[in-house]
């Protein structure tokens, strides 16, 4: 099986401008270089999943891992999932601070009797696994919160592209994610966030969830966007379950994103099928995602405004 990737790290609006679009692309494209050799020599999709993600956690740029947005209270909360498709194995971790790669926990937690942790057990497994604490948190994402602290939280939500050249853009979904398929044909997915940025404390995020990020030996979706509108959707979910059942990719994803427009969400998602197709779509303007389809590497981040759906064979 010819091996595939695609990445993403978010979902808004306009990035304002080449420069903002050069910025980012150079920092997927490089992630891309880096992650699809490990497929290509023979490894595993979990494998290149996770290092995509720790790659993608440790870039500030984006919001999860290092870079992560502030909740109301000032505090850094994390939530990460990973599901392998074969197995149909799903674990993560929900809310969880002082980690650098909570994507991590949640390849541990695969294996575990118990899948999905919370904060405090998230947190105890942490230490459990003696994983060093850690503090994410960047200048630009504190200045980010003392400057709405200061008017009251207005916004319902931070930035998802942490630039200072695009620090007052409407860029606004956080989230990242990797798909893979590798020489075997497994699917597996992972997914990684920060959250919204200055949300109640205890809010939960999609992104530990099946309505996020899911699998299937058919298909494997990871999602951003605004979280609830996201699980509003059961987004990854339902997709997978129409290939499943036997829609083509493009196909399912056509359907739901049909959906998802009708009822105003504003989202995004990956997602590759277990016959190699890669599919992506989007309800917002942008998508930060880019992908390798075993011949170059290519990206969504210039796409129309009103292209909903698009396909790489």
């Amino acid at each position: 099986m010819q091996p595939k990737l695609i990445i993403h790290g978010g979902a808004g609006s306009s990035l304002k401008g080449k420069g903002g679009v050069d910025a980012v692309r150079r920092s997927l494209h490089q992630i891309i270089e880096e992650v699809y050799p490990l497929l290509l020599s023979g490894g595993s999709a979990k494998d290149a999943v996770v290092l995509g993600c720790k790659l993608l956690e440790d870039n500030p740029r984006f919001n999860a891992g290092t870079g992560s947005v502030l909740q109301s209270d000032g505090q850094i909360r994390m939530s990460a999932a990973l599901m392998d498709g074969m197995s149909q194995s799903f674990s993560g971790v929900i809310n969880i601070s002082r980690v650098k790669n909570p994507i991590e926990l949640a390849q541990y937690l695969q294996n575990s009797s118990d899948r999905v942790l919370s904060d405090y057990g998230a947190t105890e497994l942490a230490r459990e696994l003696q994983i060093p604490s850690y503090n994410g948190l960047t200048d630009l994402r504190l200045n980010e919160w003392i400057l709405e602290r200061q008017d009251n939280f207005q916004r319902s939500m931070a930035g998802v592209v942490a630039e200072p050249e695009l620090a007052e853009t409407s860029d606004r979904r956080g989230t990242i994610g990797v798909v893979a398929l590798d020489t075997e044909g497994n699917l597996v997915v992972g997914t990684s966030t920060g959250g919204k940025g200055f949300e109640r404390i205890g809010r939960v995020s999609d992104s530990a969830m099946p309505a996020g990020n899911y699998a299937t030996k058919y298909a494997a979706v990871s999602c951003t966007g605004i979280g609830e509108d996201i699980i509003d959707e059961c987004l990854a979910a339902r997709v997978v379950v129409r290939v499943t059942d036997g829609m083509s990719l493009e196909a399912a994803m056509q359907k739901t994103f049909d959906e998802a427009t009708k009822n105003q969400r504003d989202l995004g998602a990956i997602a590759l099928s277990g016959d190699g197709a890669i599919a992506w779509g989007k309800t917002c303007q942008v998508l930060l995602a880019a992908y390798h389809d075993g011949n170059r590497i290519s990206d969504t981040l210039e796409l129309s405004e009103k292209a909903q759906i698009g396909v790489a064979a």
